[in-house]
């Protein structure tokens, strides 16, 4: 008995000091998620892009709506496919003018391209996946609102952002308790959210 009161009193002491160690250091969290790079040029239209193109100081001028498809052109009556990905609204305009001007169907006219929807995509595990419009001030968090939350399954603390084919994953509880952890969204961005195990 007086061998084991020693071992006892050791142990007793060590498990103490570890608990007590567990206790001390700071409350907060420091987990953060990822920074991420933003979009090559949030100013280059990308797929899925729509857009108003508007022909004028022609005989017939005419406004069309056009979106930019998978593989990132657009279709305009009598000049047909052309490429519109990658490009700036400004650059866009141009490509038009030249279009019609070097097949002949006007000599002269002045091309107007302007956004007026972008999207952001969003699948996996919440409520309404699709494509959600995109604004300057969207996050992680607001697109996962706009996509009417969460799912009951959802795994909430492993969210996958590919933007420019990269992919990031993020916690978004806690992007949602710490506004600066939620990242901005740019168009084209896509947001998976996975099915959690349990």
């Amino acid at each position: 008995m007086p061998l084991l009161r020693p071992i006892l009193t050791t142990a007793a002491c060590a498990l103490l000091a570890l608990l007590v160690g567990c206790g001390t250091g700071s409350t907060e969290s420091t987990a953060r998620n990822p920074r991420v790079a933003a979009a090559a040029s949030s100013a280059q239209l990308r797929p899925g892009d729509t857009l108003t193109v508007s022909l004028t100081g022609i005989p017939d001028p005419s406004t069309n709506p056009v979106q930019i498809d998978e593989q990132g052109l657009i279709s305009l009556l009598f000049v047909g496919n052309l490429t519109a990905a990658g490009l700036t609204t400004n650059e866009l305009s141009q490509a038009i003018r030249k279009a019609y001007v070097e097949q002949k169907f006007y000599t002269q006219l002045s091309v107007a391209v302007t956004v007026t929807e972008r999207y952001v995509y969003l699948g996996g595990e919440v409520q309404r996946p699709g494509r959600i419009s995109w604004s300057p001030d969207l996050t992680l968090s607001k697109s996962i609102q706009a996509a009417g939350g969460f799912t009951l399954y959802a795994k909430k603390t492993r969210v996958t952002l590919t933007r420019d084919r990269k992919a990031y994953d993020f916690d978004v509880l806690l992007a949602q308790s710490k506004p600066d952890e939620d990242p901005l969204l740019f168009p084209g961005d896509s947001i998976q959210v996975p099915r959690s195990a349990f």
